[in-house]
């Protein structure tokens, strides 16, 4: 198979980085062992996020989108339903109305579940019930920043794509770009995900999945089991099923304990999990009552190991987040047990990377609302009074008309500010033209995605997309940012070839 022409997709970068380094170091050891052979390079390979971005971009003038669309990470994203939530009065109501978070959480759930609204909020915020009509209005409002600011969240990323690839012409155009797509942790993906997969393959062909079923952790995040049990049978004739029984990590006394779990499962691909690694220790259950217990258990059992020989470097204390080593940090602390804490706040989450960045992403996109609120109030004597009116006049001004350093700021800020505008003429490559500041590129298919797009969330709002539910997208393929129906999967085509797997595995 063509390298170039493989698709591969997983769950998280880190997944990704090492599917791309295993596929090179075969093609790299292909490459040796056949001299004349040419190999192509992976050209294809990241989390579904990834190359949902890279695919928007490349069809952006297909589907009424400004190719220069900025991308919000969470935290953006809820500063934005903050904005709109305020703007609409809702952080003023006598009874307290959800704040951000919740709010785009709420939001998130909706998109990627393919749910209702009242479906989600009944199973997973039913406290928020109460305010069903009033998020519809919020979703709608916030949709349309979004769309007037030319901005996508990470929802919107799969949002598009499962909309381009709906449409059957260009469905089958981005489905051909692939010979083969495989997909990792498939147990961990969300319905919007499946329906991306199965309208990209809709006849199976060259579509295979790896996952284990007795591992779907991440519900709380929209995933479904229901994916990768549901997979086989999604296509006629079935897909095949190839179970990986064989464990390299874990010793048997481990895998026995496991099997033993699995085998409670209600429905389930059935797998006996081994290994030819022995041992005799069996593993422990310990239950405590508390976190405070479980810590004293812990730090405990360190210094009897200690005093067993095993040097405190021999030894390591796993957990699930960050936050959830936090009494344990203070029990060893109390105790003078030195330790070393790896992992914590996320690169790309410190505020003064995320300072670099929003220059950056204000430079490539004026409209970007957040990006520039944050930006501009990085310089001394700017407040947010003055950040929001200077975005004002920005964003209010035709493109090419809006002169950045001749906004009206603090004297005290002067100085600064001029060599602030400057800076971002260089950002975004206007220095040889100073004078035509923060020009915003406009699509010419702008007017028309926008007016789809919020069309879409207005059918959301008033029922009507409970009436479309299973037809066709509009022909700009905006999606509704709020949808309360959503189309079923594809149905199994009868008759269509065999050649979508399923690799079931276990640990």
């Amino acid at each position: 198979a063509d390298p170039g022409r493989i698709l591969l997709l997983t769950f998280s970068r880190r997944a990704a980085d090492e599917m791309g380094r295993r596929v090179r170091r075969i093609l790299a050891q292909a490459a040796a062992d056949r001299p004349g052979l040419a190999c192509a390079e992976l050209q294809w390979a990241g989390t579904f996020h990834a190359i949902g971005a890279r695919l928007l971009r490349d069809y952006a003038g297909r589907i009424g989108l400004d190719p220069g669309f900025s991308i919000h990470d969470r935290e953006d994203s809820a500063d934005l339903m903050n904005l709109v939530r305020h703007e609409l009065g809702l952080s003023a109501t006598k009874q307290r109305f959800p704040q951000k978070g919740t709010c785009l959480a709420i939001y998130s759930a909706v998109v990627n579940t393919r749910a209702a609204l009242a479906e989600v909020l009944q199973a997973s915020f039913p406290w928020c019930a109460e305010w069903e009509d009033a998020l519809k209005r919020l979703f709608r409002a916030y949709v349309e920043a979004k769309q007037a600011q030319q901005v996508l969240d990470y929802d919107d990323l799969l949002l598009y794509w499962a909309q381009m690839v709906s449409d059957a012409g260009l469905g089958a155009e981005i489905g051909g770009l692939f010979d083969h797509v495989l997909v990792d942790e498939y147990q961990d993906t969300n319905a919007l995900q499946a329906t991306i997969l199965l309208a990209m393959k809709p006849d199976g062909r060259g579509l295979t999945v790896v996952g284990d079923d007795a591992q779907s952790i991440y519900a709380f995040r929209g995933a479904t089991v229901r994916n990768i049990l549901d997979f086989p049978a999604a296509f006629a004739p079935p897909a095949r099923v190839v179970t990986l029984e064989r464990n390299y990590r874990s010793t048997q006394p481990i895998l026995d304990a496991a099997n033993a779990v699995i085998a409670l499962a209600a429905e389930r691909f059935a797998k006996n999990l081994w290994s030819e690694r022995a041992s005799a220790q069996r593993p422990r259950l310990v239950t405590v009552k508390d976190e405070a217990a479980q810590a004293d258990f812990v730090v405990d059992s360190v210094l009897a190991r200690r005093e067993e020989g095993l040097k405190l470097k021999q030894q390591a204390v796993l957990f699930r987040a960050s936050a959830h080593s936090a009494r344990l940090e203070l029990e060893l602390t109390r105790r003078n047990i030195p330790f070393v804490k790896y992992g914590g706040l996320k690169f790309l989450e410190a505020a003064h990377v995320k300072d670099v960045l929003a220059l950056l992403r204000w430079a490539e996109n004026p409209r970007d609302r957040i990006a520039g609120f944050r930006a501009i109030q990085l310089l001394a004597g700017i407040g947010p009074k003055t950040a929001g009116r200077v975005l004002e006049n920005v964003c209010a001004a035709p493109p090419g008309c809006a002169l950045l350093a001749d906004q009206p700021v603090p004297e005290a800020a002067r100085a600064g500010w001029l060599e602030f505008a400057t800076l971002l003429d260089r950002l975004a490559g206007r220095e040889e033209a100073p004078t035509v500041v923060f020009a915003p590129a406009g699509a010419p298919t702008e007017a028309t995605a926008r007016a789809a797009h919020v069309g879409a969330a207005e059918a959301a709002n008033t029922g009507e997309g409970e009436a479309r539910r299973g037809q066709a997208p509009s022909a700009a393929f905006a999606p509704a940012g709020a949808p309360t129906e959503t189309a079923p999967l594809p149905e199994a085509h009868a008759g269509a070839p065999a050649g979508a797997n399923t690799f079931i595995g276990g640990g």
